[in-house]
């Protein structure tokens, strides 16, 4: 009886910490993305495809993922590089953003923002769940 009490105790401990753990990182993902709308808006499908004729269009997915489909007008600059190739994008146009499902697009926003970068929007729900038009190849 008491082994079982024992493991019972463990694994209601191990269960506390497991859920303790995912809170925090569900916190830090919200709060980072708190931060970000200060300088950076989420825009719907819909809005995304109104300012895409004015705006950069930026595809941070891999060359890969870029070839096997992309929002049409889309350049690609694959998040790695971006700290190497972002002087290739004019600050003083708006820079629309994606990947699959916006988590770099948060990170690339924060950099640009960095450097000087003001006009920023990230495609809310990412390229996952795009509709619009696509080019491939």
């Amino acid at each position: 009886m008491l082994i079982a009490s024992g493991f019972a105790t463990t694994l209601l401990m191990f269960l506390l910490a497991l859920l303790a753990a995912i809170a925090v990182v569900a916190a830090f993902r919200y709060w980072r993305i708190f931060r970000v709308k200060k300088y950076t808006q989420f825009l719907s499908e819909s809005q995304f495809q109104a300012g895409i004729r004015k705006a950069q269009v930026i595809d941070l997915r891999e060359d890969q993922s870029f070839e096997n489909g992309h929002i049409l007008g889309a350049r690609n600059i694959p998040y790695a590089s971006l700290k190497m190739m972002y002087q290739q994008l004019r600050p003083d146009l708006p820079v629309y953003l994606y990947d699959q499902t916006k988590v770099l697009s948060v990170q690339a926003a924060k950099f640009l923002h960095q450097q000087g970068f003001r006009e920023l929007a990230i495609l809310n729900e990412g390229y996952q769940k795009w509709d619009g038009k696509v080019k491939k190849g």
